[in-house]
């Protein structure tokens, strides 16, 4: 993927003069884009098949030639004159040229060649690039020489993984094989470290960007660094992301915050010609105290770690100090000294992430203080500390940074304006970015959770912080303050209202957080209508953003230590079913073997518990516990008529009676399971040996029985523990089906021993139910025609009556049929063929009042 962007760049440095450009700058800064789009999709991609370094690799690529294509389109549209081409590219490519060099050093010393001279390539075009700016006719062929070197080796590398491909891994081309399982393994115990070094280098491009001023390689920081300081916000904005996948809400956090310094930093530059605006006191310290707390709970990841956020700190604290900030010597030369730290810290991370050899970073200082102090227990660093209490996610909990978010929108929006222009005051990208953009997304997070109720409040706090901002602190304000203004706002306090009301069932600290919102919402209101009290906004304002510090530090705190807690409260309101499930029954996750095992214990300890299927959730109960199947089939409200199944997990477990039942159908459903099909057979005495004693009168009817093999790995692993089970969908009769772990404890209460979670289900369609009771003379009909397709299920019972015909038999049974049986099948199943002349017409539906006839219930088939 490199290889397309250097091509890009090689053709149009060999066709280019000092005089000319060969492609020009608007059309070039758009291919650039668009290369650097794609490259980062192949970036993304390789973390998350942990190809660690390629993908560090990509993405740094990506945002050298975002930025850079971004600036070439500001010279091209006339926005910045040619003459200050080399002032807006020169320090972004050296911040490149030094990070490239860096991933290229770490590649050679691992041995992968390609990747040392796709980055060192790209490293040294860089470099030749600055020196053909500051000198014109300068290193300009040998910025395009690097760049043929890129392509040569691109197309080597390339070449060689498709004659692997076409080759089926016969041929290989030296340097271009796949990784080693052990290299694989080693990679994927780093973790997400490939994205905290893509976030590495985009703080080296912001502390390059600000220090060069200070340096007098730039005049000063202007328009043309914004594409570098917003492209360093995006990607570290994306990292997030990949970081929470990774179920690192530490690092996660962290770069959300310097991903707000660069949106800052990109607003102050883009008004740097008309203002340089300034930043009130107050909300620079309060961010310095949420990078110091980070400092402190970052030591227990390594002691590395929780010294590199002091540096940020230091930051804050200067741009606290000097009133013009990010224009001031102070914060310059902080981020001079961020610039070499973080150069050391690139290394650092990138030889970790792919050396099975690594740097000490001081990894275990933490926990050895820790345990020293008795008060304190450390929880377990792994990623069950991310499992939500109802199920499974691929993301940590984002609520740390969404309060932050809060706590950072409050405090700005504190500053007064007075008579001074809104621009001219530091707040509008705090507000906007912070309190709108990334508690945005971490209301995207909290959704992709399955937390319904937090995902709702960041994301209408999040819309409000923004529409507030831009209005209040973007110069639209003005005159605009009226009737119209208000509407909006009341509609906002409406939507509040509904999540203050939400808050009672959930705990004290939420339903404090929505109620001062609302009054936060009340001051706006206020102002809209030239009616607020002289200091009333400001002290509601911090009020909330008190509270939201203290829901910050307490979700930080608990996240890391076990005990003591920091409380948040207990629901002022509680209602049976939902709110308080986890702390009745245990709910755990279906993807892991553990939990499976402990359901399994539970149900044959007598207890009932929700299971996901591949349609809707079921209740279930072991048929080896006569206790529990009653248990069961009485928590269905107004059951009595209202039979249970039976499920399967192999057909082996029919074995004992299976000489009481039709070859024929033995057969049928070896042909037709695993499979969302469930089969209603005849009864017999054969469910004596399955252990269900007086409680096999809830399983079926007096005639027939409803048996099912379900194509779900979670179903049959639990069977498999436990034997047969007894099942019945999951809700009281007469309601909907369950499609979500949530439901289950919600719908039954605390009749409920144990939830197997496993998210929404894969289908919200019941299964297939096949009356089979006359199978013996060619006739299957259907109860219910759900999942599994009607034509389907014809099809594969007319090829088993073909199998019959010709003589053969269920493979699982063969070695016990005795020669007499064979014949007598053989005999029966011709038998059949000529009393009924064709299968297809010999076969017949069940109308719904057989069904009911039949005495099943469909809800409970399922």
């Amino acid at each position: 993927m490199p290889q397309r962007g250097s091509l890009l760049l090689l053709v149009n440095g060999y066709g280019s003069s000092p005089e000319k450009e060969l492609i020009p700058y608007t059309a070039l800064g758009i291919l650039l884009i668009v290369i650097a789009v794609l490259l980062a999709y192949a970036g993304i991609s390789r973390s998350l098949s942990h190809a660690q370094l390629f993908s560090s690799l990509c993405l740094t690529v990506s945002a050298l030639w975002l930025g850079s294509g971004l600036v070439y389109i500001l010279v091209g549209q006339a926005v910045l004159q040619r003459a200050e081409l080399r002032s807006a590219l020169v320090p972004g490519l050296a911040a490149f040229t030094l990070a490239l060099l860096i991933i290229g050093f770490v590649a050679v010393i691992v041995k992968k060649a390609v990747l040392f001279l796709l980055a060192v390539g790209i490293s040294l075009a860089s470099a030749h690039q600055i020196a053909g700016l500051s000198a014109p006719g300068f290193g300009q062929s040998a910025t395009a020489a690097n760049y043929l070197l890129v392509c040569v080796v691109g197309v080597y590398f390339g070449s060689g993984r498709l004659l692997y491909g076409i080759t089926h891994g016969k041929l290989e081309l030296p340097g271009t094989g796949s990784r080693r399982k052990a290299q694989l393994k080693t990679e994927q115990n780093r973790g997400c470290d490939d994205a905290v070094s893509v976030c590495l280098v985009m703080n080296l491009l912001s502390a390059s960007v600000l220090a060069c001023p200070l340096l007098g390689v730039v005049p000063q920081l202007s328009t043309g660094h914004v594409p570098w300081l917003w492209t360093a916000g995006v990607f570290q904005l994306g990292m997030c992301v990949l970081l929470y996948r990774a179920m690192d809400t530490l690092a996660a956090t962290f770069y959300g915050f310097t991903a707000l310094l660069r949106f800052a930093e990109g607003y102050s530059a883009l008004l740097s010609p008309m203002v340089q605006p300034f930043s009130p006191v107050p909300f620079p310290v309060v961010f310095s105290v949420l990078f110091f707390i980070l400092a402190l709970f970052h030591c227990q990841k390594s002691l590395l770690e929780g010294i590199y956020p002091l540096f940020f700190t230091a930051y804050c604290i200067a741009i606290a100090a000097q009133p013009r900030g990010f224009f001031q010597g102070g914060t310059q030369g902080v981020q001079g000294a961020i610039f070499v730290f973080t150069a050391g810290m690139l290394f650092i991370t990138t030889f970790n992430m792919v050396s099975a050899t690594m740097i000490p970073t001081g990894r275990r200082y933490f926990k050895t203080l820790v345990t020293r102090i008795k008060s304190l227990t450390l929880r377990a660093n792994d990623k069950d500390l991310h499992v939500p209490h109802l199920g499974y996610s691929k993301y940590a909990d984002a609520e740390v940074l969404g309060h932050a978010c809060n706590v950072l929108a409050a405090f700005a929006v504190t500053a007064t304006v007075d008579d001074l222009h809104p621009l001219s005051v530091l707040v509008l990208p705090w507000v906007v970015i912070a309190g709108g953009a990334l508690q945005l997304l971490c209301g995207s997070v909290a959704f992709a959770r399955g937390k319904t109720f937090e995902s709702t409040v960041f994301i209408v706090y999040g819309m409000m912080w923004t529409v507030w901002g831009l209005t209040r602190y973007g110069g639209f304000y003005g005159e605009t303050r009226s009737f119209q203004v208000a509407v909006g706002i009341i509609s906002f306090m409406l939507f509040n209202c509904l999540v203050t009301i939400a808050a009672l069932f959930l705990s004290v600290t939420w339903f404090i957080y929505a109620l001062t919102f609302q009054l936060i919402l009340i001051s706006f209101l206020l102002d809209a209508v030239g009616a607020l009290p002289y200091g009333y906004d400001i002290g509601v304002t911090i009020i909330f953003g008190l509270v939201s510090f203290y829901s910050f530090l307490a979700h930080l705190f608990n996240s890391t230590f076990e005990s003591p807690q920091i409380p948040l409260g207990k629901p002022l309101v509680k209602l049976s079913g939902v709110g308080g499930g986890t702390e009745i029954c245990p709910h755990v996750p279906g993807r892991k073997a553990t939990s499976v095992q402990q359901i399994a214990e539970i149900m044959k300890n007598g207890g009932i518990c929700g299971m996901p299927t591949d349609t809707v959730y079921v209740l279930v109960a072991a048929c080896n516990r006569p206790d529990a199947v009653v248990k069961a089939f009485k928590v269905k409200k107004q059951a009595q008529d209202r039979p249970m199944s039976m499920w399967i997990s192999s057909i082996k477990q029919l074995e004992p009676v299976r000489h009481l039942l039709s070859p024929l159908l033995l057969d049928f459903m070896e042909a037709a399971w695993p499979s969302s099909i469930s089969m209603v057979i005849p009864r017999g005495p054969w469910m004596d040996t399955f252990g269900l004693g007086d409680a096999a009168k809830h399983i079926g009817t007096p005639q027939s029985i409803a048996i099912r093999y379900p194509d779900c790995a979670v179903a049959t692993h639990l069977i498999n523990m436990v034997g047969p089970i007894a099942v019945t969908s999951a809700n009281p009769s007469g309601e909907a089906d369950t499609t979500h772990h949530n439901q289950v404890f919600a719908k039954l209460g605390k009749n409920v021993d144990g939830v197997l979670c496993d998210g929404p289900s894969p289908e919200n369609i019941a299964s297939t139910v096949v009356d089979c009771t006359k199978i013996e003379t060619g006739h299957i009909g259907f109860f219910r025609v759900g999942l599994i397709p009607k034509s389907k299920v014809l099809q594969i019972f007319e090829d088993v009556q073909k199998r019959h015909i010709g003589g053969q038999i269920n493979p699982a049974f063969e070695n016990d049929l005795h020669p007499s049986d064979t014949q007598r099948n053989t005999s029966s199943g011709e038998d059949d063929t000529v009393e009924s002349g064709s299968e297809n017409s010999a076969i017949s539906t069940v109308s719904l009042e057989q069904t009911f006839e039949m005495g099943h219930d469909i809800d409970t088939l399922l």
